[in-house]
């Protein structure tokens, strides 16, 4: 089998923690007779003048690190980069703490709101890019994600060769995670129990939903603490997920009658909430994370130390003070 080429390093460096766009004209070519003419087609949802305005100014660059001119002839397979422009963003007031690392790995424990990986609207107020700043590690890489609603602990590579060993321990579920979440308390739910089911999740439906057919989700569910409260009071439970689907735990705890508060999809999707609006966070928290490092050997086992405001402080996450 013929081994595929790697792309050469960028020529520009990253721009807060953000990496530049690469882009390669298409090997089979086209219609263009120039590199402009097929950026300006390619990148037509950036606006009208747009893609003219950054030929003028040299922000397109080839693999030499050269601005590449507009009418530069169509040349198949050539690699452009450039910085495209962030979004606005109003930052996340929560720390993000380090709690290891090493020559090989980084693990942080992420605050409530702070997406893992940029997309969408999330770009430098994300952890990676906010680690790559802050621990000045330009090629750390995200080995797993967590829900942006989700607090706890996240994996990072700091070799890009490494990576993929990492990324492994995740899809051949080598490594235990432990979540922690407060939701309401029904004394009639027997727990422990492991629930099962098959979720579907569709592209641009923000709530997936438990479908019929062969079960690819699987979750134990544990009662760990209980106090009174509004209704039949509050529930702290400790959660194993056996698979990885997507929103899985918070599936899985609406099913079974007890949503995890804070929850703007399940049972039902709320509102989209205003930007910079960081009341009421989600209570679910990736506590635990344990493996064998896939490069070192070690074992590792670590622990977050945040804590679900609504069970240490419920009237003050619920807003009433």
């Amino acid at each position: 089998m013929r081994r595929r080429t790697p792309p050469p390093p960028s020529p520009l460096p990253q721009r807060d923690g953000i990496d530049a766009v690469r882009v390669r004209l298409p090997v089979a070519g086209g219609p263009w007779s120039t590199v402009r003419e097929h950026l300006a087609e390619r990148l037509s949802g950036a606006g009208a003048g747009v893609v003219d305005g950054m030929f003028d100014t040299g922000r397109f660059v080839g693999a030499d690190g050269r601005a590449v001119p507009g009418d530069a002839p169509y040349e198949p397979g050539m690699f452009v980069w450039f910085h495209r422009d962030l979004p606005a963003e109003v930052p996340v007031p929560f720390p993000l703490e380090v709690v290891y690392r090493d020559e090989h790995i980084v693990v942080a424990d992420k605050p409530h709101f702070l997406a893992t990986t940029p997309r969408g609207g999330h770009v430098t107020e994300t952890a990676l890019a906010r680690l790559r700043r802050e621990l000045g590690v330009p090629a750390l890489g995200a080995a797993h994600r967590l829900d942006r609603l989700t607090a706890g602990l996240l994996l990072f590579t700091v070799r890009p060769e490494e990576r993929g060993a990492y990324q492994g321990l995740f899809r051949d579920r080598l490594v235990r995670k432990e979540y922690e979440a407060v939701a309401p308390y029904d004394p009639a739910l027997g727990l422990p129990r492991t629930v099962r089911s098959r979720i579907l999740k569709e592209r641009g439906v923000p709530a997936a939903r438990e479908v019929g057919g062969e079960p690819n989700a699987v979750s134990r569910v544990e009662l760990i603490g209980h106090r009174p409260g509004t209704g039949l009071g509050l529930g702290r439970y400790r959660l194993v997920p056996g698979t990885g689907q997507t929103h899985q735990l918070r599936v899985h705890m609406s099913a079974l009658g007890v949503p995890i508060l804070g929850d703007p999809l399940y049972p039902e999707v709320a509102a989209p909430v205003p930007a910079g609006d960081f009341r009421r966070p989600l209570q679910l928290l990736a506590r635990e994370l344990g493996f064998t490092d896939p490069v070192t050997g070690r074992e590792h086992r670590f622990r977050s130390g945040r804590s679900l405001q609504a069970w240490t402080a419920y009237e003050e996450w619920a807003g009433r003070q």
